[in-house]
């Protein structure tokens, strides 16, 4: 009897852990069936302008795009002067394929795990930080020196120093091409732009020369047009980046050129609509934003967008439905209509030259944008 009163025992069990199995089997397929929704958020750097505290204060605000922009949480990432004031932020950047967050300052690099938010790192680099991009696989950063001769390669899963690219330009705002293969090294203090090879980490050419020293730039999708801000013009130069040629100088009709908050140049900003048909480029001076036809050669001027302070920065929502100028007005792209404006925890008004969106499928990062308005098509 009381071995059979163990089989039965055993038998049962068996049963039991087969419903389990069972179960979870089912789980699986109805998770796979029909994933988490995605949520869409938007993920902005501060103090963004400058150190300008009244922007939004320190750290990195999280924002729910599909309700309101409604204030989610705020990162503590922040990096403190010798005054104990936090340094300004220089770039951000994000990798779906690792779910690691990067921003820097003029001082450092900070690493932060998306999966809860944790700082995986933070280091410093010769010459200082700014404006950096990551390749879509995300393993190498490239982090320009604070206007300096050169760029720092960093591996973005350790944040180790790799080697060094010196185009001696003043080094400032990067750009990894969509594909992976280059990268885009644009100095403040050089009309030409150098493009490096992410497989040896070298320079392969040059792009120019364009008619003043290089600021804000895009690039399309396929790695054929480069769109550039220079200083002073209120515009943009398109260039032919395989053949390394300044193609086209387009002028903002219709508006005068003066003095503007910061930056020093009336077009300190340019994007990208992800399907490549619009060009926006802003205008500091009048506090705008003006829309081109991207696809006439050259780019033809379409109309003008009305802002709530001077922009230096666009970009665009992963989906292309929405764009954000540094100003915090949030723009509906068909429409070409402010429809809101970014807000803190506390209400007050958010500005930021550095933010992108970044969208979960539950816990798990599934897209992350871009904070320069790069053309998607391939």
């Amino acid at each position: 009897m009381p071995r059979k009163g163990v089989a039965i025992k055993m038998s049962k069990l068996r049963s039991i852990g087969m419903l389990i199995l069972l179960c979870l089997t089912l789980m699986q397929i109805a998770c796979a069936q029909n994933p988490p929704a995605v949520q869409r958020r938007l993920y902005v750097a501060v103090p963004g302008i400058r150190n300008e505290l009244q922007y939004g204060g320190q750290g990195i605000l999280v924002l729910d795009i599909d309700h309101g922009h409604r204030f989610v949480k705020r990162l503590p990432v922040a990096t403190l002067d010798a005054r104990n004031q936090p340094l300004a932020i220089k770039g951000i950047c994000a990798s779906a394929v690792t779910e690691r967050l990067y921003v820097s300052t003029t001082a450092d690099l900070t690493c932060v795990d998306l999966a809860d938010d944790h700082i995986v790192w933070k280091k410093t680099y010769p010459g200082g930080c700014d404006r950096m991009s990551i390749t879509p696989d995300g393993k190498t950063l490239y982090v320009p020196s604070l206007e300096g001769a050169h760029w720092n390669v960093v591996d973005g899963l350790s944040g180790a120093l790799v080697t060094q690219i010196v185009p001696q330009s003043g080094a400032h705002n990067t750009i990894c091409a969509p594909d992976g293969r280059h990268v885009y090294l644009a100095g403040l203090r050089s009309p030409t732009l150098t493009v490096a090879q992410t497989a040896t980490h070298t320079a392969e050419k040059t792009v120019g020369p364009f008619g003043g020293n290089i600021r804000p730039f895009t690039v399309n999708g396929a790695g054929t047009r480069g769109y550039m801000c220079v200083n002073g013009l209120l515009g943009f130069e398109v260039a032919d980046l395989q053949a390394g040629t300044v193609v086209h100088r387009v002028v903002v009709a219709g508006f005068p050129t003066g003095s503007t908050k910061r930056h020093g140049c009336p077009s300190h900003g340019i994007g990208l609509t992800p399907d490549e048909k619009e060009l926006w480029v802003v205008d500091a001076h009048n506090s705008r934003i003006h829309v081109f036809d991207a696809t006439a050669t050259p780019p033809r001027q379409l109309q003008s967008i009305t802002l709530c302070d001077q922009p230096g920065w666009i970009t665009f929502g992963i989906d292309g439905t929405l764009a954000y100028p540094s100003t915090g007005d949030i723009v509906d792209v068909a429409t070409h209509k402010v429809v809101g404006g970014l807000k803190d925890e506390a209400g007050c008004a958010v500005q930021s030259e550095k933010l992108l969106e970044i969208d979960f499928s539950g816990s798990k990062v599934r897209a992350a944008g871009n904070q320069f308005g790069i053309g998607q098509l391939r």
